[in-house]
């Protein structure tokens, strides 16, 4: 398995648009109804344009193939896609005063359980943390906070979304500080 790790693009997004929905009814399915993940598809699952431009948003590939997305900000949006966006959570934010988020973590279904998120989630941290950060947190779904609780981040709050179709996401804030780790 030759996994490559790239800067999304903006030219990324129609794959991106199609990777998300397949992953998230595949790979979300046992942590959430049907009806609540169509409420979350193009809102809370969605691709936020704002971290390609930014550069903090990566593709992970295989043979051109596009097999898994995530990325972080150093804005204050915590998830959500581009019909989420306010432009109060999409300013910057002050390293020293606020945690960088990790954001929208999606693999290929074909692709789970190989070490993407991972592979990820290292890349995503080493560049927070040379942005300045000494924190991240991150707005998990059920499905992704044992990937994160690996890494060393813990449940701080346990909270439901609002959705579109008036039905209501779980998701867990979850939290690391790098100054403990070292």
């Amino acid at each position: 398995m030759d996994i490559q790790i790239r800067p999304a693009r903006l030219e990324d997004i129609p794959a991106l648009t199609s990777l998300i929905p397949l992953s998230v009814r595949m790979l979300q399915a046992s942590y959430y109804t049907p009806a609540q993940i169509e409420g979350a598809l193009g809102t809370v699952f969605a691709v936020d344009s704002q971290l390609i431009r930014d550069r903090t948003y990566f593709i992970a590939e295989s043979d051109s193939q596009i097999v898994g997305c995530g990325g972080w900000s150093r804005r204050s949006t915590s998830y959500g896609g581009d019909l989420n966006q306010s432009a109060a959570a999409d300013e910057l934010i002050d390293p020293n005063l606020h945690p960088a988020k990790i954001r929208a973590f999606f693999v290929h279904p074909a692709w789970a359980r190989r070490g993407i998120g991972s592979q990820m989630m290292r890349q995503c941290e080493a560049a927070a943390v040379a942005a300045g950060f000494g924190t991240i947190e991150i707005v998990a779904t059920l499905a992704g906070e044992p990937l994160y609780a690996r890494f060393g981040y813990r449940t701080i709050q346990q909270f439901e979304i609002p959705l579109p179709n008036n039905l209501t996401l779980p998701g867990v804030k979850m939290f690391k500080d790098f100054s403990e780790s070292h």
